[in-house]
């Protein structure tokens, strides 16, 4: 059971004040304080289970201790949670026989709420059979011995009670195995441990939002289609787990946010619990996780995952995205495309009707039905092309690492055509058919004005319409058809208005230069779209900087192409090899080089284990007996940046990392920092790149490699610090 609210949004769970932490204090107190069996008898009843009666030396059997609690009782897992203590279990077993950790069936989370406070327990009600893995020594004689497992557990209905009890059971030690009348339950208990997540389908990252009072969002993905999930944590002394979890759908699985509150120290580096999936209406289902946690900036791609919700406050996102159609749509008749014509073709209408009102608004009621109709065939060219590339909905699309390079492109090319930097136009033959349709008089001639505006404004995209329709060409089909129809509703809606009162004409903005710069200026807020899709679309450390030079090219070839091919009148053809040559450039060296856009899940595996570099823990490395590699580097370093890319985070080096057992240290010296400073003084160098190759023998002096590295500079220096 979860809460759901919006990322950042939740209230934290108000804590206990003072004194009830007091009161809940001296309650625990007192019950810890009391003798074993205050009340009489325990309520739960407790027997000892195993799974083979004859068992032969060497052998490792399963004993279960079974744990009856009858209504209203409960008993608590491994972490009871906010007010629970988890059962023990302490063995008497004859020599030779060793006892292993208690295998923790998947428990059950129940909420209580004191006042403003929610409590959060996890509880075993009605049945439960702990299991401990019991191994055998090869030396045991032949013969019965008696095993006893001697439980303590707290109890709890309307009050709590610590109690506990002895179970024991006899295994005979023989020649053959045999299994015990208890086995099928035993193993029937065994498949309700959650076992490890051998898939890695989860991870763990810091949210983005800065910790506050030693508190902290922590993000858990889960990649897996079973929902709803939950997290049931370990316990742990070094920080605790507040209030209950908001969760999140996205199409690959979901996101689970929670709140972690630290005791002391340093913040966890990871986090150890039960990941909780339902794979259908009833069957619950647990993967034990032991996550490392991730830095916020990772955070960033993963909350980007999220889906909108499809109901109650879900529309939100939906209706969004349709008013920036309708708006979008709206601007259109403002752009230079479009509004030099829309006075005149009212001024027609008029004439043709002999300033009959009814029939002028008759006219605009057709025109407008053009415009739709016209929308209406771009809504189905959409839902082909969209069909044919196989995209679901958004948020399978932003995801898709092609899918965000080229809808960044576009959204980069949209901002250079406003800009003016090139022109997107239809062909004459096209346009020649439109204005002699658009020409006639009557219905007909209104229908196809209706048309004809739609060809006018498509070159012209307005910046409120590119999102919204990138938007609406990752959903369903019928939406893409709400979307289009919605936009071009936008661009009907003013003429129809118009023709309605032809008398609003006069306050129509006369056409003129305003309107280039109009359209100028509604490049920037496209040109904000392509920043948060660039940060969308990075999933690690320098995608930003090689997408945003991905783009400056593309900028550079759509310059040329509409200042030498579109305006030019010499070297056209040059012109166009030129631009064709700048893109398969672009394309093989930074998407197919750097960004390896096809198959970035490949060039994430197995990528290089930066540690912060510090003298201390260089020198601990080392006294480890590990080879070290150390990069000094900025951001603002570009042959950092290349080092990088064509000689370190390569297959063949990371491969050598391994094989040699290095650990790698990443010094960032973006920012002034003393301590390196002072080190890069001790190499003789004042500033970056630097690159430090350590022997394992703490007493040779490290290997400076040169500024400009290659693969072959650094294996050879790796081999020598293997040495």
């Amino acid at each position: 059971m979860t809460k759901k609210c919006p990322i950042g949004k939740c209230r934290p769970i108000r804590p206990l004040g003072p004194l009830g932490f007091w009161v809940l204090g001296l309650l625990l107190a007192f019950n810890f304080a009391l003798p074993a069996f205050p009340f009489g008898e325990p309520k739960t009843q407790v027997r000892l289970l195993l799974s083979a009666e004859t068992a032969r030396p060497g052998d490792v059997i399963w004993a279960g201790l079974e744990m009856d609690m009858p209504r209203p009782w409960h008993t608590y897992w491994r972490n009871g949670g906010d007010a629970g203590q988890p059962t023990e279990i302490k063995w008497t077993l004859p020599d030779g026989v060793t006892s292993g950790e208690i295998n923790w069936p998947l428990p059950d989370k129940e909420i209580d709420t004191i006042g403003d406070t929610s409590l959060v327990t996890y509880i075993y009600t009605n049945r439960v059979v702990l299991l401990v893995p019991l191994t055998l020594g090869k030396s045991l004689q032949a013969g019965p011995v008696t095993l006893t497992a001697s439980a303590k557990w707290m109890e709890c209905s309307d009050i709590c009670v610590p109690t506990g009890n002895d179970a024991t059971a006899t295994l005979t030690i023989g020649d053959a195995a045999k299994l015990s009348p208890d086995a099928t339950t035993i193993e029937t208990w065994r498949e309700k441990v959650p076992p490890p997540d051998t898939a890695g389908s989860a991870a763990a990252f810091w949210d983005p939002e800065p910790p506050k009072d030693n508190t902290r969002g922590l993000i858990i993905e889960w990649k897996n289609n079973a929902a709803p999930i939950d997290f049931y944590p370990y316990a742990n002394t070094n920080f605790e787990w507040l209030g209950m979890a908001d969760e999140f759908p996205t199409k690959a699985g979901t996101i689970l946010r929670k709140t972690v509150k630290k005791s002391g120290g340093e913040w966890p580096e990871q986090i150890d619990g039960i990941l909780v999936g339902r794979a259908d209406s009833s069957d619950r289902f647990g993967l034990e996780e032991h996550l490392a946690i991730q830095g916020p900036g990772a955070a960033a791609t993963v909350l980007a995952q999220i889906v909108p919700p499809r109901h109650g406050g879900a529309s939100g996102s939906l209706i969004t995205m349709l008013l920036l159609a309708f708006l979008g749509g709206l601007i259109l008749n403002v752009m230079p495309c479009v509004l030099p014509v829309i006075a005149l073709k009212i001024l027609g209408f008029v004439n043709q009707s002999k300033e009959e009102p009814r029939r002028v608004r008759q006219l605009g009621a057709v025109y407008g039905l053009g415009v739709l109709v016209s929308f209406l065939i771009l809504a189905g060219l959409a839902i082909g092309a969209q069909r044919a590339g196989g995209v679901a909905n958004w948020g399978d699309a932003i995801r898709n690492p092609q899918f965000q390079v080229i809808i960044t492109v576009l959204m980069t090319l949209v901002a250079l055509n406003l800009f003016g930097i090139f022109e997107i136009t239809l062909s004459g033959k096209v346009m020649g058919a439109a204005s002699e349709l658009s020409g006639k008089s009557g219905f007909a001639g209104a229908f196809f004005n209706g048309v004809l505006a739609t060809l006018l404004a498509t070159p012209c995209t307005a910046p409120f319409l590119g999102p919204a329709l990138a938007f609406s060409f990752a959903q369903s089909p019928l939406v893409i058809l709400l979307f289009f129809l919605v936009a071009g509703l936008g661009l009907a809606l003013p003429f129809v208005v118009l023709c309605c009162n032809p008398r609003l004409i006069k306050l129509l903005p006369k056409p003129g230069g305003w309107m280039e710069k109009f359209k100028n200026f509604m490049g920037f807020p496209m040109l904000a779209t392509v920043v948060w899709l660039m940060w969308v679309s990075s999933s690690k450390e320098d995608d930003e900087l090689w997408l945003g030079l991905f783009l400056v090219v593309v900028a550079l070839t759509a310059w040329i192409w509409g200042e030498f091919v579109q305006r030019g009148t010499r070297h056209r053809t040059l012109a166009v090899i030129v631009c064709l040559l700048l893109l398969g450039a672009d394309y093989g060296v930074i998407l197919e080089g750097q960004l390896h856009w096809r198959s970035p899940d490949q060039t994430n595996a197995g990528g290089i284990d930066w540690k912060v570099w510090s003298p201390e823990a260089v020198e601990a490395a080392r006294r480890a007996g590990h080879p070290v590699l150390v990069d000094f580097t900025a951001k603002s370093c570009v042959n950092c940046i290349l080092n990088l890319a064509r000689a370190i985070d390569i297959v063949a080096t990371r491969t050598k990392l391994k094989q040699i057992g290095a650990v790698t240290f990443k010094a960032d010296f973006t920012r002034q920092d003393p301590a390196i400073a002072q080190e890069l003084r001790r190499f003789n160098t004042t500033g970056v790149p630097l690159v430090l190759v350590y022997s394992k023998d703490i007493n040779q002096e490290p290997q400076v490699l040169p500024n400009f590295l290659t693969p072959s500079i650094v294996l050879d220096a790796l081999d020598k610090a293997a040495k």
